[in-house]
């Protein structure tokens, strides 16, 4: 199985920054599709970016130019910079990741994943 651990939501003002991180904790050898959405209280949960394992990254309409999505795979982890923050960005972030995965040199599979969350609050 793969567990993730996100981390480094909080609260800012309008036009800061801050960087969250998702690490996936797992015995099994992977390569990782990651993904970030998030959902504000009343919403439903929606996209915001996703990382390949090539590198290719797409990013929601409402967050393009001010995050950026990137990963560290010897570090099993993904972190999204957001600047430019805004009080619509106010929502709990979610990180969701696809694990392609082999155990113990055997084929495991493919499984989905999603962290517990993490607060992000921007106040104006």
């Amino acid at each position: 199985q793969v567990q993730l651990l996100e981390s480094g939501g909080g609260s800012v003002q309008a036009g800061g920054s801050l960087r969250l991180s998702c690490s996936a904790s797992t015995r099994m050898d992977c390569t990782f599709k990651w993904s970030w959405y998030r959902q504000a209280p009343g919403e439903e949960r929606e996209f915001v970016s996703s990382i390949d394992g090539d590198g290719a990254s797409k990013y929601a309409d409402s967050v393009k130019g001010r995050f950026t999505i990137s990963q560290d795979n010897a570090k099993n982890t993904m972190y999204l910079q957001m600047t430019s923050l805004k009080p619509e960005d106010t929502a709990m972030y979610y990180c969701d990741t696809l694990a392609l995965c082999s155990l113990r040199g055997e084929p495991w599979g493919q499984g989905s994943f999603w962290g517990q969350g993490t607060q992000v609050t921007v106040s104006s």
